[in-house]
């Protein structure tokens, strides 16, 4: 039986930004490099590229010798995880691509290994070249020059190539499979001062290498998992509006207040303190008034832009929108004890139950961590979605949402890493109001 060697890597220029991947086939016998693929995607997240880059490999070992065995080596713990199934799949985006993956051969006849981000740049290399080719809105190529690794594209035509390489150099082009989903990963800007696709010509480099990779597992498997950094959800409520002091229902069904000259001042407040913090990546808003508002003001001061998303907005409190506990208490009261005491209740007139934001939050939170892996994202948001995120990071019961005091431009964090573990690293935060 034939064995081949499949190094993939994906990248995001911006994560969501322009994307690409890159994938190489290796005799596992002789070193020498027999495929080549490589696409840049258009604008695509980071984790799920890798996943494109892991299928372009794996169908070009299979256009090979679909008999063959298949040692797949990639920089992304994720994936490698995941396919080996060790972690979980959350994300509804790289579930299909995992399961694509995983039909491509039987499994009998796939490995999964990682390796460190420096013996993976053949690959990484490729991606790089698909990126810069659709930034000129070019087609890959082999011969795509990687002198001009600029980092802002500005073309989205996707382009995609795969070249076969016969035992004696000769390269004949083959067909790569048009079905792609926009995807992304980790961007690895490594360089290498020799051609990667060189194979080698004896055993005495082959056995190093070998030597040297056994070293870098067992390295691996004694450190334990390497997780990676991050993607910190720094959860910022607004500042306050009119509403705020007298502790009115203000939720997504009402008025939509704008800031107060007080919410004005703590968003003031707020921005010089992540401004000296020099933490804050990107930014994501909640589409009501009082939280552009307040995005606004931190993002001038970091200078970055505001995105926008629907899931982090107030619940709809429906008849109660504008009215004090105390009034709803006195108009509802039945209506108000169910919602107290069961996470499932509604508001009166067809508000949004604890149980429906729990759900839209949860879908937000995995959406922004995939996009944002590894990086420090502010979210500018509500009572309810950011002590729901707290409380789905604690694995905290629905009532532990009566439980938590959360200021008018209070800063709280949870970061969350690749195996789905979550770590709340603060809570209602509010020194920088002092």
């Amino acid at each position: 039986m034939r064995e081949f060697i499949v190094e993939a890597d994906g990248g995001s220029r911006g994560n969501p930004g322009p994307a690409g991947y890159g994938a190489v086939v290796i005799d596992a016998a002789s070193g020498g490099t027999l495929a080549e693929a490589a696409e840049y995607i258009g604008v695509a997240t980071n984790n799920v590229a890798e996943y494109r880059g892991l299928l372009a490999g794996l169908k070009a070992a299979r256009a090979l010798d679909p008999t063959a065995a298949v040692r797949v080596r990639m920089d992304s713990k994720l994936v490698v995880e995941q396919m080996s199934g060790r972690w979980k799949i959350k994300h509804p985006d790289m579930k299909p691509l995992a399961l694509e993956a995983a039909g491509i051969f039987p499994a009998s006849q796939v490995t999964y290994e990682w390796i460190p981000r420096e013996q993976n740049k053949h690959a990484d290399r490729l991606a790089n070249e698909a990126m810069d080719a659709g930034r000129r809105g070019e087609q890959w190529s082999p011969s795509a020059s990687t002198a001009d690794l600029d980092v802002r594209p500005t073309r989205t035509t996707a382009t995609t190539a795969t070249t076969a390489r016969e035992p004696g150099g000769r390269a004949a082009e083959t067909g790569a499979d048009p079905r792609t989903a926009k995807t992304g990963a980790d961007l690895h800007a490594a360089e290498s001062d020799a051609d990667p696709r060189a194979p080698e010509t004896t055993a005495a480099p082959r056995a190093a290498k070998a030597a040297a990779d056994l070293r870098a597992a067992r390295n691996v498997a004694a450190a334990g998992p390497d997780l990676g950094a991050p993607a910190t959800l720094v959860l910022l409520r607004h500042g306050e509006t009119p509403l705020t002091p007298e502790k009115r229902f203000s939720g997504s069904g009402g008025s939509d207040p704008a800031l107060s000259g007080v919410g004005r001042y703590q968003a003031e407040r707020v921005a010089a303190a992540l401004a000296a913090r020099g933490t804050i990546q990107a930014i994501v808003s909640s589409p009501l008034a009082r939280c552009r508002e307040t995005a606004g003001i931190v993002a001038a001061r970091l200078g970055l832009r505001v995105g926008v998303d629907d899931g982090l907005r107030e619940t709809g409190f429906g008849a109660w929108e504008g009215l004090t506990f105390g009034e709803v208490r006195e108009r509802y009261p039945e209506d108000l004890d169910a919602w107290l005491g069961s996470p499932g209740a509604r508001p009166t007139g067809g508000g949004e139950s604890f149980e429906a934001v729990a759900r839209r939050v949860a879908a937000t939170r995995d959406e922004l961590v995939t996009a944002y892996a590894g990086r420090t994202v502010l979210l500018v948001s509500h009572v309810t979605p950011i002590k729901t995120l707290v409380r789905l990071a604690l694995g905290a019961p629905p009532e532990s949402l009566f439980r938590m005091e959360l200021s008018a431009a209070s800063l709280s964090a949870v970061a969350y890493y690749a195996d789905g573990n979550a770590s709340l690293r603060l809570l209602n935060d509010t020194s920088h109001l002092r």
